[in-house]
């Protein structure tokens, strides 16, 4: 949404005036860029509330996780691993050789869901381990945020100030 608005503004700006004032944005699309399931199989979204919030407590990680919206095949029974909102997510952060295991197991039988949803947990604190303590160093100290956010504002403002003075100048003001 945020590439359209960019689009639009660039080009009434730039018909408007009849020069080119803004450089008109085109995105970039990898064709491997895939939709990431959310908890509830749909494509995973804040505004469909079904994302996986990574720096979460553990404990509440863990409950959202185990939400995650699977079948009733019985334990007992192999599970399509390609179907499965659980093994699509793992697919994401494993392995090959923990993904192959994993699907092993759902074809397998004897293999529930839960087990999948706690592998699927314990490899996520494993891969977000340091960014986790990252996340909750910096909420533990804002102010490094904020020194940041200054130092970073500091760096912006002459490249802000620029292209401010080029569309200034194109525009006759």
């Amino acid at each position: 949404q945020h590439l359209e608005i960019t689009r639009d503004i660039a080009k009434t700006v730039n018909n408007k005036y009849n020069q080119d004032v803004f450089v008109v944005p085109e995105a970039k699309i990898s064709e491997s860029v895939m939709v990431i399931p959310g908890t509830d199989g749909r494509k995973m979204s804040k505004s469909y509330g079904n994302v996986i919030d990574v720096f979460l407590p553990k404990k509440q990680l863990k409950k959202q996780i185990m939400g995650i919206q699977t079948d009733s095949t019985p334990l007992e029974d192999p599970k399509d691993p390609e179907t499965c909102n659980v093994f699509a997510l793992y697919k994401l952060l494993g392995t090959p050789a923990q993904v192959e295991e994993l699907a092993a197991n759902y074809r397998g039988g004897n293999f529930g869901y839960g087990h999948a949803k706690t592998a699927l947990l314990e490899l996520i604190l494993e891969e977000f381990t340091d960014a986790r303590e990252q996340f909750d160093h910096y909420m533990a100290h804002p102010e490094e945020v904020a020194a940041a956010l200054t130092v970073g504002a500091e760096m912006a403002r002459p490249v802000a100030q620029a292209t401010l003075s080029r569309v200034r100048e194109k525009l006759g003001f």
